[in-house]
């Protein structure tokens, strides 16, 4: 499947995260030493299968890591490579400086973190994002992409937007994601357990006890001396030192915290 997709003139969203996943055989966030080796001879062989030339980035790219067998890449070194469509989820993780930029424009539309922003500020709010990261953009395709989304849905939640961690978050919460997700009825009890003030958030104290938490629970893929990185990363998501559960089931839900509970 990887190699059809390789062979695509342009590659969506969730093609790319099949790649990546397809590749990075260990799930450690990277693509490297007998990953890469492959990945880069199924790349020439499926571009020369569809007939199309390798594009100059990928020519450098391959002149790089070619015979660089210590080498490593990951997400977004992977999306300056194939030729992702103009994704909105894609696009933002290669220019935002960080995902608490997106956090910041978001929070502007979802006072009440909810985790939903109406449809119709859907625009405003993509257009937000595209000036903050001062990039030009069609005003046509972006009506057209916001009055279909409208046509459909009369919310937006965050989690169907940010429906690819391993692209929105850093790369140092990625294994952290990978390895230690769980159901929303599971995450919704961790998170009542933490917030030891019931306030309705977690502050770094708190944080930094659940941390500890999964560390030792975990600690066969997890290590203690990661907290740090991990409670600076996740805090980013924060609304000034007040991690919501909505920030918090980016990183540690599998599931939609917002849709109606199963019956």
């Amino acid at each position: 499947m990887a190699n059809a997709y390789l062979q695509g003139v342009e590659i969506s969203a969730s093609q790319f995260l099949d790649i990546f996943h397809h590749y990075d055989n260990d799930g450690n966030g990277y693509i490297e030493g007998k990953e890469l080796q492959s990945f880069i001879k199924e790349l020439q062989q499926a571009r020369k299968q569809a007939g199309l030339e390798l594009t100059d980035q990928m020519k450098a790219f391959v002149q790089e890591y070619e015979k660089n067998t210590d080498a490593k890449i990951g997400i977004v070194e992977l999306v300056q490579i194939l030729p992702t469509e103009e994704n909105f989820l894609l696009f933002f993780r290669q220019q935002l400086k960080s995902c608490a930029e997106f956090m910041q424009a978001w929070r502007c539309y979802d006072a009440d973190h909810s985790g939903y922003i109406e449809a119709d500020e859907l625009k405003n709010f993509l257009k937000d994002l595209l000036q903050k990261a001062k990039k030009p953009y069609d005003e046509k395709k972006l009506d057209e992409y916001t009055h279909t989304t409208r046509e459909s849905e009369n919310q937006i939640d965050l989690d169907s937007i940010v429906s690819s961690p391993s692209i929105f978050l850093p790369l140092s919460l990625v294994f952290l994601s990978q390895n230690v997700k769980m159901v929303r009825r599971e995450f919704n009890k961790i998170f009542e357990l933490y917030d030891q003030d019931e306030n309705g958030y977690m502050d770094e104290n708190e944080l930094d006890a659940l941390l500890k938490d999964l560390c030792e629970k975990n600690k066969k893929v997890l290590e203690v001396n990661k907290i740090p990185t991990y409670k600076t990363a996740i805090m980013a998501l924060s609304d000034g030192g007040k991690l919501y559960r909505t920030e918090l089931a980016l990183v540690l839900c599998a599931e939609d915290i917002s849709a109606p509970a199963p019956l």
